[in-house]
């Protein structure tokens, strides 16, 4: 299948080689179906509130304005004659482009820290302060419209409030080609941004894959998008792709300007490229803002937000070109993106009716976004000293995971997530952590930090998903609440089995660890979570106090009943990784969770108390050993199935009828029982059990190391013999292994649900 993402951090687990710890973790993510995620850790920091402005306040950013009339009077009346040959007119005046916008063949607006100002009536406005209605400026932070100038020179912003750090290395680049998808990356000490271009081949499904343009940054969980179809001739004739500048090694350019606005200093991040259309072709739909936003339109039924959408401003230039920009809804942050012919031979880019024409040729584009960026882990940082050599070994997997690896978080897969998502930070920590970097500032504490920072302080779930930026703000306006504040989901039941796993592999049995310990735990949260304050000891604490909690009444003498396996929580139909509606065929008592998280999540707190880590409860040492061994001995029966091997034949068989796709059954090779668990219990149209082969398998054997050696070795015979059998008598096939395999369910509610969509 097509991919338009970078691989994930947990990809790089295969420079590790378990071969058995598959957990249905691919490398790259899905163009139209989607399974799993990646790492991620700490949140970005979100613009603050804005308070509503006093009169002195508004009057402050007015001369702001005025200076840009200034300045547009004064270049009106400069000499007629350039002597650069790099100015152009405007009117009866001359200008760089780089400096400058013509408007209207002859209205000049200055550029700002690398962003265009816009036109409104007479006056050049910066569109992070102020909107244009009806030739009309009104100020964002007032939102009435200026009644007169005030003229301060002490409260005129500085130009140069915020200085973006001189970059000492060269800019790390990647290109990932699968087809109809290029993926391009670009990072800096400043920034990081992926550019995807969609461009259908002959034999794509055109009601899905259409010509497109993306940007995506990590910082904000922020992106633009702009698709496209052809003008002349029809879908699919459209091709778009990159390319290089004279002289360039690769298509992408980055920068950072510094930000005009004193308030927040937030740099502006640009990412610029050539882009050519083999034909003419017409803008349809562009979407500035949120990742989320992008996704709820190109993953659901194309929905588009009005307050999102018409928030967007077109404007021409005088070179041929065309900006689009939006203001976010916290009033504060801008998303832009331009197009400007290439050279005089392309033709103008013509505005109609907010849609953008273009002729065929060359283009070239610009995106730029005003919000505080992260602090990425270069390769050699998110490496430690003895993986260093994987950085020359395997390129572009070391530069995948740098990109997606941050001082306070590791981020799941680009481009529909880049952003934090805790279980699958915490499967790529325990996979990876032999080539991870350690102590503080290294990629295992931003892990483990992340997740501290954003657990429920009041039941002790971990976060499963942030939600943070534009998205954020938006959400919250849905509740009639006017907030920037990050949002956390904690439906995922899963996540609060890891943490304590992570904990024990790296703070108890790691050298670096065990001299972190002291001043890591004491740390106080910061970020807006609602833990602000309290220390990651005491997190770490109320997480363990849950496992306790919902693992006790099954432990207890007599309570090894359906009833107290831990279940999905009330309402959710998702709860662990394989999270879409069909993942665990219905299901309410997952297998994953009760078989190996719980039993491991026991192991670790036992541990952990057994070192002073938990000095409240010191009775845990021996008590969550003891709960331990009955989750480890006592929860497989509950899931296990046994099919007789002439029934095993009868039902793959008929699968293999019912599912359609022409494979063989190979039924023939079925000569003894087939043995495995099933993904759930309490499964839809009234199964007991979901009767799904798969590989969740992988969770027990990574994660515990079982004492009941009859058990033991039954079930690391049925693994082997299923992740052996060709598809659909067991698991492999050509490409590898299938995380699921429904040919033994018989109901044929099986085969409706479990398809080759994701």
């Amino acid at each position: 299948m097509a991919s338009d993402a970078v691989l994930w951090p947990s990809l790089a687990w295969f420079l590790l080689s378990p071969r058995l710890a598959i957990i249905g973790i691919q490398s790259m993510q899905h163009e139209v179906n989607m399974t799993m995620a990646a790492p991620s850790m700490f949140t970005d920091p979100t613009p603050p509130n804005r308070a509503v402005s006093s009169p002195a306040k508004y009057s402050a950013m007015y001369p702001m304005l005025l200076a840009l009339l200034v300045a547009h009077v004064a270049l009106a009346s400069a000499a007629n004659t350039p002597t650069d040959s790099n100015l152009k007119a405007c009117g009866d005046a001359y200008y760089l482009p780089a400096q400058y916008t013509c408007y209207d063949g002859s209205f000049l607006c200055p550029t700002q820290d690398g962003e265009p100002t816009l036109r409104c009536g007479s006056a050049c406005y910066n569109p992070r302060q102020y909107s244009c209605t009806n030739a009309r400026l009104t100020s964002l932070s007032t939102g009435v419209p200026p009644t007169a100038p005030y003229n301060n020179s002490s409260t005129i912003p500085r130009l140069n409030a915020s200085s973006p750090a001189e970059c000492s290395e060269e800019p790390t680049t990647l290109q990932l080609s699968d087809l109809p998808y290029e993926n391009y990356f670009y990072s800096d000490c400043n920034s990081a941004s992926q550019v995807v271009v969609t461009s259908p081949l002959s034999d794509s499904n055109l009601s899905i894959i259409g010509p497109r343009l993306l940007v995506a940054w990590p910082s904000g969980n922020s992106g633009v998008v702009a698709f496209f179809e052809p003008i002349e001739g029809p879908n699919g004739t459209l091709a778009i792709r990159l390319v290089n500048d004279t002289g360039a090694t690769q298509p992408l350019q980055g920068g950072n300007a510094a930000s005009s606005n004193t308030s927040d200093s937030v740099p502006q991040t640009r990412v610029s490229t050539l882009v050519n259309f083999n034909t003419s072709a017409r803008l349809t739909v562009p979407i500035l803002g949120s990742i989320r936003t992008i996704r709820d339109f190109t993953e659901g039924p194309s929905i588009l937000v009005p307050e999102i959408q018409d928030a967007i401003v077109f404007s021409q230039t005088d070179d041929g070109g065309a900006i689009l920009s939006r203001l976010w809804l916290d009033n504060v942050t801008t998303t832009t993106m331009s197009f400007t012919p290439a050279n005089s031979t392309t033709g103008i880019v013509n505005i109609d009716n907010r849609t953008l024409e273009f002729a065929a040729g060359t283009y070239n584009f610009t995106s730029t976004l005003s919000y505080p960026q992260l602090e990425q882990l270069s390769a050699s940082e998110v490496l430690n000293e003895a993986s260093q050599d994987l950085i020359m070994q395997s390129p572009d997997q070391t530069k995948s995971l740098s990109f997606l690896s941050y001082t306070n978080k590791l981020l799941a897969g680009a481009w529909r997530f880049l952003t934090y998502f805790g279980r699958d930070s915490m499967i790529s920590l325990l996979l990876l952590q032999p080539v991870l970097s350690e102590g503080e500032g290294g990629a295992i504490e931003a892990v483990i930090s992340a997740v501290l920072e954003r657990i429920n302080s009041t039941d002790g779930s971990v976060c499963h998903e942030e939600t943070i930026g534009d998205y954020a703000t938006y959400l919250h306006l849905q509740e009639n609440v006017t907030s920037t504040a990050p949002i956390c989901s904690y439906i995922m039941i899963d996540s609060d089995y890891f943490l304590m796993p992570v904990m024990e592999n790296y703070f108890l049995a790691t050298e670096t660890g065990q001299r972190r310990r002291e001043a890591f735990f004491a740390t106080r949260a910061s970020l807006n979570f609602g833990n602000q304050g309290t220390t990651y000891g005491e997190l770490a604490r109320i997480n363990a106090e849950r496992v306790m909690r919902l693992a006790g009444p099954f432990a207890q003498p007599g309570g090894q009943s359906q009833a107290n396996l831990v279940h999905l929580k009330e309402g959710e139909v998702v709860g662990e990784w394989r999270d879409s509606t069909y993942g665990i065929g219905g299901g309410r008592i997952p297998y994953d969770v009760n078989t190996a998280l719980v039993p491991a999540a026991l192991r670790s707190i036992a541990a952990l108390a057994s070192d002073d880590f938990f000095p409240e409860h010191p009775e845990w040492s021996q008590l969550a050993e003891e709960y331990a061994t009955v989750w480890e001995d006592e929860t497989l029966a509950f899931f296990k199935v046994v099919v007789p091997p002439e029934e095993a034949r009868n039902l793959v068989t008929d699968y293999t009828n019912e599912a359609g796709y022409g494979f063989p059954s190979h039924a023939s090779s079925i000569t003894s029982e087939i043995v495995y668990h099933g993904l759930a219990l309490e499964g839809n149209n009234n199964q007991p059990l979901v009767q799904v082969m798969n590989t969740d398998d992988c969770f027990r054997h990574f994660l515990l190391n079982t004492t009941d050696q009859t058990q033991l070795t039954s079930y690391l015979n049925s693994t082997a013999n299923n992740i052996l059998a060709p598809f659909p008598v067991g698991l492999s096939a050509p490409v590898g292994l299938l995380v699921a395999n429904p040919a033994y369910g018989g109901d044929p509610v099986y085969a409706a649900n479990f398809t080759n969509n994701a």
